[in-house]
């Protein structure tokens, strides 16, 4: 059974950081890209960072650039999100997906809210 299981999310003020973490299992974890995404009331969800199967490769949308970083242990199926200087605007459900060829699992979501 495929299971993303997301945590870390919370309340915090401008400024501060938390990190996320997503914890795999009932895939193959090292084949797939890992994406965490986030999604506003009303709005599209919308893609805030990716890291390739190896952990060599990461893409992040360009407002959280220098502030989020992405990273994976394949050894321990996990990936996480250090979110640093967070803003009122990062506050949104953040969502972790895992992507490979024609399989696509997500998460159920952990609320991320900051307080201005």
């Amino acid at each position: 059974q495929v299971q993303l299981v997301e945590s870390g999310g919370g309340l915090v003020q401008f400024g501060g950081s938390l990190r996320l973490s997503c914890a795999a299992s009932g895939f193959t974890f090292s084949n797939y890209v890992m994406n965490w995404y986030r999604q506003a009331p009303g709005k599209e969800r919308e893609l805030v960072a990716s890291i390739s199967s190896t952990g060599g490769s990461t893409y992040y949308k360009d407002s959280v650039k220098g502030r989020f970083t992405i990273s994976r242990d394949n050894a321990k199926n996990t990936v996480s999100l250090q979110m640093n200087s967070l803003k009122p605007e990062d506050t949104d459900v953040y969502y972790c997906n895992a992507r490979f060829r024609s399989y696509n699992y997500w998460g159920q979501g952990t609320q991320v809210t900051v307080s201005s």
